[in-house]
């Protein structure tokens, strides 16, 4: 059986910052697989300032459930 978001996520916590970026450029270029290096680059510094926030604590993840909720409440349904 796959694994659910929330385990990879569980998961992905106890990774270095460096393993996570990894992960997310590879995920990027299956998904994307035409993106040029410059915006690959522009990902990765991207993932690596969140993963840097999160571990920091001035950023916290808030979980899809809770984000969709407040997205459906915004658009009314």
């Amino acid at each position: 059986m796959p694994m659910t978001v929330e385990q990879i996520v569980e998961e992905t916590a106890q990774w270095p910052v460096d393993a996570v970026a990894e992960l997310l450029d590879r995920i990027a270029l299956a998904k994307h697989g035409d993106m040029s290096a410059a915006r690959m680059d522009a990902w990765t510094g991207t993932a690596l300032r969140r993963c840097a926030e999160l571990d920091s604590g001035q950023a916290e993840l808030i979980p899809g459930a809770v984000a969709s909720a407040r997205i459906r409440k915004i658009v009314g349904r």
